[in-house]
């Protein structure tokens, strides 16, 4: 019978701690239209906004700004954004700035439910409460939408979002990173805040946490490749600082390639900033940088693989009007040439496969990133595989990719792949 007592007791302790975890309390609405913010506290919430490339993942294809209805996919399946214009009946009209925080540095909603961790809470979480105040005021003097939020396609499991309040205490650290004084310290307070950097470019683990002690170490966001950024003075040609800035702020970088898939709306972000932030950015990711290996830099000589025909003849016909080194167009646009696009030198031709693909769009900033057309309905698959034979023949001066088939298939299965 005692026994029995003890049990009961612990078993009751046990649920108020999961009660006490999971439970939080909704916050007060504020009523009627949001107190407007003076010019310079809206221009400093733009800023911060920018940096925190709000507009792309609050923003449904074709769909109004920061409306939400973005489809964000995820290994656990498809969770949609969701309104945060000034809207009261869908949007954010009735949060106050406590609740606004709250959900950036805790990952909660206004009502008291728990926000899936694709809102990238665990750094904004590191933001300055003047930063986070300031969004607050630039959000709420847009124009309201009326934008109910769409239906995630998660499966029963992950509709359960109390069960995301363990999630938080494995991954979640509250508290802002100091922004410092110095080039580098800036760099950091934007890019583990605001930034959010490592999202895309750290591996996550089995349940869609960043990976412990593997910060920056690449990963694949999209059905792209995200480079490691703590790797890139160990490239074919290591990045320098201007080169670095130059394609956070124009898309384009003069021995490495053009911005491209979601790094390109990213970069249409960076582009508004004042260029001592983006310079900040950089110092930052230059800091980060591992000891180098061994690296062989001797070009191989390869011989003429299987498919290194067929892909010169699809290179001369489409594609060397922009790409061949004597081409107006290379002149024209600043095109950096393929024997140093960071594509062609990368371990996997994921991103070469993307690009070929899905192109790159007219840019939405002037002056950002060059265009290239989808050749998605012109090429087939095996098409694809011969031009990337030839592509890392001829420019990158490196043997064929291997498991090339496997991955364009992978590409396709996005509906993004030629048949």
């Amino acid at each position: 019978m005692k026994r029995r007592t003890v049990l009961l007791a612990a078993s009751g302790v046990l649920c108020a701690v999961a009660f006490a975890i999971m439970w939080r309390p909704s916050l007060r609405e504020t009523t009627g239209t949001p107190i407007p913010a003076d010019a310079a506290t809206i221009a400093r919430g733009a800023r911060v906004v920018a940096q925190g490339d709000c507009i792309v993942c609050h923003t449904a294809r074709e769909g109004t700004s920061y409306a939400g209805g973005y489809g964000l996919k995820t290994p656990f399946g498809t969770i949609y954004s969701t309104n945060i214009t000034p809207d009261a009946a869908t949007g954010i009209g009735r949060w106050s700035v406590d609740a606004f925080r709250r959900a950036l540095r805790h990952g909660v909603s206004r009502d008291g439910h728990f926000l899936y961790p694709a809102f990238p809470y665990v750094h904004y979480t590191r933001m300055a409460d003047a930063d986070i105040d300031d969004a607050y005021a630039f959000l709420m003097s847009r124009r309201p939408v009326d934008a109910p939020p769409r239906k995630n396609e998660l499966p029963l499991l992950f509709r359960l979002r109390p069960s995301l309040a363990f999630w938080n205490l494995l991954f979640l650290k509250s508290g802002a990173v100091p922004a410092g004084r110095g080039v580098v310290e800036r760099g950091r307070y934007l890019a583990e805040g605001a930034g959010h950097c490592a999202s895309c470019h750290t591996p996550l683990d089995f349940i869609g946490g960043e990976e412990h002690g593997k910060p920056y170490d690449g990963a694949t966001v999209d059905g792209w490749d995200a480079p490691p950024l703590n790797r890139l003075d160990s490239a074919t040609r290591p990045w320098t600082q201007g080169q670095l800035v130059d394609y956070l702020s124009t898309g384009v970088a003069s021995e490495h390639g053009a911005a491209a898939g979601p790094m390109r709306p990213v970069v249409d972000n960076l582009s508004k900033l004042p260029r001592a932030d983006v310079e900040a950015i950089a110092s930052y990711v230059l800091s980060l940088q591992k000891p180098r290996g061994v690296r062989n830099d001797t070009p191989v000589n390869p011989s003429m693989p299987a498919g290194y025909a067929e892909g010169a003849s699809l290179f001369a016909g489409g594609c060397a009007g922009c790409h061949e080194p004597s081409a107006p167009m290379m002149a024209m646009e600043g095109r950096p040439s393929l024997d140093m696009a960071t594509s062609i030198h990368a371990d996997t031709p994921r991103n070469a496969i993307q690009t070929i693909v899905n192109g790159i769009g007219l840019p939405d900033e002037p002056g950002v990133s060059v265009y290239m057309p989808s050749f998605d309905d012109a090429l087939s698959n095996r098409d694809i595989a011969n031009l990337l034979v030839y592509l890392r023949v001829r420019f990158g001066k490196k043997e064929p990719w291997r498991a090339t088939n496997k991955i364009i298939e992978e590409v396709g299965k996005d509906g993004s792949a030629p048949p």
